[in-house]
């Protein structure tokens, strides 16, 4: 090794949490490690967008995309896909493909861990290539979307085939049908203590025309062989995220419509809660601490030690009409009150999720880049300090 390379390695083990459990004063102050895990033209793909991440039992870190074969369009010929971190996120394997469907979209990955048995569950949901989000709307597409579920036991080295369970989820009225895109839960308390609850937004068809945009939770009571359509009544919101509370309740968290009238309500994100599991929501309200731009944001339960606590993280772009500013903040009282915990950039930014490392450092999945926030998808580490 030469000299220099020599230097560089002693300061990355200094620096870096790939060597050391615990963050020094210096690395508070900075992401400790960010790592690209999906860049544009990669393996002969347009764009990777749509992150979503988990850690299994045995403590990988998977790390799920869609694939965008010939754009960045959201159809056309749509791969899922994973890379895989054995320590933590400071290396990553080669990329694996979940689910690849000819030319057909395959995406809106919502993963989530089986503590009982191990199993991963990846929820996705599938549409004809040709056919267009609008076409879809409007009832005059070839198809419509579909949910399937797929599962891997051998840590996310392979998977099952895709097994559909759209009657089951979706209601005929339904057109768009998206799930998550961010990481599921299993339930830690209650009743229904084990029960997998899954994110997911759905447009109605009305009268003739697209009606609208809402959000809804489903979820499984015997680990994922069977699944029921929860939250009753439904809720204005897009893509969302959900989160178990201290006390058991679940926090749905949304990503708000297009409304002319959006700055009015703060250019922030729904959130309504639920009281018995995910089978009622309360009635919904603006949260104006959490700001965003119309896009996708993620919301955890901070547990590093695996018991539910009031601290509650949330990411997604900062701001109130670009996708910019990537941003998690935290919550010490569940999801009362929010500060900002730590800004990874002003750079452009959009998707996101996270997922807590066992040392309780945090791992940031995002897409961003220079000019466009389409560029790549990173993964960044933030110590456990920041969060305490």
């Amino acid at each position: 090794m030469k000299p220099i390379d020599m230097l560089t390695a002693v300061v990355l083990l200094l620096v870096t949490p790939c060597a050391a459990e615990r963050p020094t004063a210096e690395q508070t102050a900075k992401p400790v490690l960010s790592t690209t895990i999906y860049r544009k033209g990669d393996n002969g793909f347009d764009t990777y967008r749509i992150p979503a991440t988990v850690r299994t039992a045995k403590g990988t870190v998977l790390a799920f995309a869609e694939a965008r074969k010939h754009s960045r369009s959201d159809t056309g010929d749509i791969d899922l896909v994973l890379r895989r971190s054995t320590d933590g996120g400071c290396t990553w394997g080669d990329i694996i493909t979940v689910w690849d469907d000819d030319g057909n979209v395959c995406g809106n990955p919502a993963p989530v861990v089986d503590r009982e048995t191990g199993r991963i569950l990846l929820l996705s949901t599938w549409n004809n290539g040709k056919d267009h989000e609008k076409d879809i709307h409007l009832h005059t597409s070839e198809d419509t979307r579909r949910v399937f579920v797929l599962y891997s036991d051998d840590d996310g080295l392979t998977w099952s085939q895709p097994r559909e369970i759209t009657p089951s989820v979706k209601q005929n009225d339904w057109t768009w049908y998206a799930t998550g895109p961010c990481h599921a839960i299993q339930l830690r308390k209650g009743k229904h203590k084990g029960r997998i609850v899954v994110s997911a937004n759905h447009n109605l068809f009305k009268d003739g025309k697209d009606d609208g945009s809402y959000s809804h939770l489903i979820y499984s009571d015997d680990h994922g062989q069977t699944w029921a359509i929860g939250s009753e009544g439904e809720r204005d919101g897009n893509e969302s995220t959900v989160a178990e509370l201290k006390n058991g309740d679940l926090m749905l968290n949304m990503r708000g419509p297009r409304h002319k009238n959006r700055a009015d309500n703060g250019s922030c994100r729904l959130v309504a809660v639920s009281h018995d599991q995910g089978i009622t929501l309360e009635p919904q309200y603006y949260d104006r601490a959490l700001t965003e731009p119309v896009c996708n944001g993620s919301i955890i339960n901070y547990t590093p030690k695996g018991k539910l606590t009031e601290t509650l993280l949330f990411s997604n772009p900062d701001h109130p009409t670009k996708r910019k500013n990537m941003t998690v903040k935290i919550s010490k009282d569940s999801g009362k009150t929010w500060q900002v915990a730590y800004r990874l950039s002003d750079a452009p930014a959009a998707y996101s999720d996270m997922v807590v490392r066992s040392n309780g450092d945090l791992g940031v999945l995002y897409e961003t880049g220079a000019e466009s926030c389409y560029e790549r998808i990173e993964f960044a580490i933030l110590p456990a300090k920041l969060f305490k």
